[in-house]
Formats: structure tokens, sequence, C-alpha cells
């Protein structure tokens, strides 16, 4: 029997409730694919997971939502062998074990084969952040028919992301941030506007758009979910895609007054099947010329993930983090 490292959570906890183990390799079967993980992204699901906050989700359980690496086999599937591919969503790290490992076993729809020069410490951070910005701007917010979009929480991996990918489709972009250390920063990535958000940022937004924004994609979550209902224009939508201020639920919520009239309230937690392989290919290719910036954090070898999730823990992570399992 074939053996590999994992790391594996029976319980849910602080950072070391991740037991770094020996454990089987996981069996090729028909229409999966086993890959060998060079590289995965971490993901605030997963930190959420960790705590005890996914209810579905059945321990132990080996964690992570995404990975890039190298097909070791793919039998019934048209995907031969050293070929390098990202895997991502559909029950990886959740209904069936994830990333956390040395292999990983993934479904075949859930894979995408990519043809790329880029390093693993920077591919790894693109699957899920790319997948969840694209389906959030193009799916759920419909940016193709807006002219200008809000980005509330921007100075999160995804924040960033979202901003280069709405300017590259020509889209004029208000960032927010609490701290005005980071002015600076999110105009360079190319914010034409930065508000600094002290949980009210309705009326500052309406100063730039007297009618409200055409799109305002929420980060936070719950927490500042209603204001930003309050910037969005008659036709407008709003997009819930992240829980950065750590709140699910809204305790009251008054639709009738809540959400103003002719306003959209809508969210993403979307799947793989909400971007294409060539959709993917595209972000990928611009990222490997340059001509798609992207905002990444640290990285670490696969042995310090406790380390990596402490970062989490302390929101130090100033960008997407990146767990390197060469």
């Amino acid at each position: 029997m074939e053996m590999m490292r994992a790391f594996v959570i029976k319980e849910p906890g602080g950072p070391e409730r991740l037991e770094l183990r020996e454990m089987p390799r996981p069996t090729p079967r028909d229409g999966w694919v086993l890959i060998r993980n060079r590289a995965f992204g971490l993901n605030r699901s997963e930190w959420f997971t960790r705590r005890g906050e996914s209810p579905s989700v059945a321990f132990p359980r080996v964690l992570g939502i995404e990975c890039v690496g190298e097909v070791v086999a793919a039998p019934g599937c048209n995907l031969s062998g050293g070929l390098r591919v990202a895997a991502m969503m559909g029950g990886m790290g959740r209904q069936f074990d994830g990333s956390y490992a040395e292999y990983v076993l993934v479904p075949r729809r859930h894979v995408f084969p990519l043809e790329t020069n880029l390093g693993w410490k920077i591919l790894g951070a693109l699957p899920e952040m790319l997948q969840t910005v694209h389906g959030s701007l193009h799916t759920s917010l419909e940016i193709e028919r807006a002219h200008n979009l809000l980005v509330r929480g921007a100075t999160s991996s995804i924040g960033f992301a979202a901003i280069a990918l709405a300017r590259a489709a020509g889209l004029k972009v208000t960032a927010t941030t609490r701290s005005t250390t980071k002015t600076e920063e999110l105009m360079a990535a190319g914010a034409t506007h930065v508000l600094v958000d002290d949980g009210s940022i309705a009326h500052k937004a309406r100063a730039i758009h007297p009618e409200g924004f055409d799109r305002i994609l929420e980060l936070v979550g719950a927490t500042t979910l209603l204001d930003s209902l309050q910037a969005a224009r008659r036709g407008g939508i709003v997009c819930m895609t992240g829980i950065l201020g750590g709140k699910w639920v809204l305790s009251e919520f008054r639709p009738m007054e809540d959400v103003p009239t002719g306003v959209k309230l809508t969210s993403y937690s979307g799947e793989s099947s909400d971007i294409t392989c060539a959709q993917l290919q595209e972000y990928v290719s611009l990222v490997e010329s340059g001509e798609l910036t992207l905002k990444l954090g640290p990285n670490f070898p696969f042995e310090r993930l406790h380390e990596a999730h402490t970062m989490m823990d302390e929101n130090r992570a100033n960008g997407k983090m990146v767990m390197e399992v060469v």
C-alpha cells in the first residue's frame, strides 16, 4: 500500500487540530483524477470548517478545496499522466478528502488542464480566487450590463482580484477599506476611488454616484450588507460573496424596509462549473504575461500549515496564502 502525508482534522478547534500523519494514498477509480499535489491556496471556508462552523462537514476530514499539480492517473478520463492541472470545489475537502495532502483524488468535472509555466506557488493561488471572482462578477452581478462597481472589503485577496478583473472588463471600480494606510495600495491596484469604511459608507458612495452604484460586491458580509444595499441604484445588484466580518446571519431583516425599491440582492457561493477551462486558462495566461496582477500573500512549505492557519486567525495574511507541497 502506497502512503502519503496529509493533515487530518478529527474535531474542530484551533490550528493544532490539524494533525500531520501518514495515510494511504487514494486509489484511482473511473471518472476521478489522482493528482500529485504541488501547491494549494488557503481559503476562508476552510478556516470556518476548522472552527466547526460548517455543519455539513463530517470529521475526520482532510480539508482543502483547491490544488494545482500533475495528473498521476485518470482512468476513464481524457487526461494524460504528467499533465498540469488545477482542481477545485465539487465537495473537495468537505464531502471527500481535499488538498491538505500530497495526493488528491477529484472527480474529472472539477479538474482543469492548464498550459502554463507559472511556478507552483503562484499558480496555487489562482484557481479558487479566480473562480470566485469570475462567478461573482459574471454569474451574480452580470457586470456586462454595468459601468461601475463598488467592492466592499477590497483589501482581501478576493477584493484585489475583483478590482483587477472588473477593470479588465472596463468598469470603474470604487474600493473600501477600514484603514487609511491601504488607500494608495488600492489606487495602485486600479481603484478609481477609495472609501474608508467605518461601517456606514452609503452616503460616501452617493457622493461619487448620486443615484447609487450599478453593482456592489459585498465581501464583509452580514455586518455591512444592509448599508451596502443603500448604496445601490434602482436596478442595481448587490452580491454577498464574502464573510470577512465573521457574521453569517442578519439578526433582523425587514425586506420591505431594508431592500430599496428596484435593488436586487443576490449571493455567490458557486461551483467550478461557473468557469470554463478556457476562461480559467485565459486568466492564468494574463497573470503569466503580467497583464493581470493579483494580490498574493505569504507562501509556506507544506509542513508549516499550522503557522498559516494561525495567520488566518490573526488576519495577518494580507493576500492569498499558498502552501507548497513540492
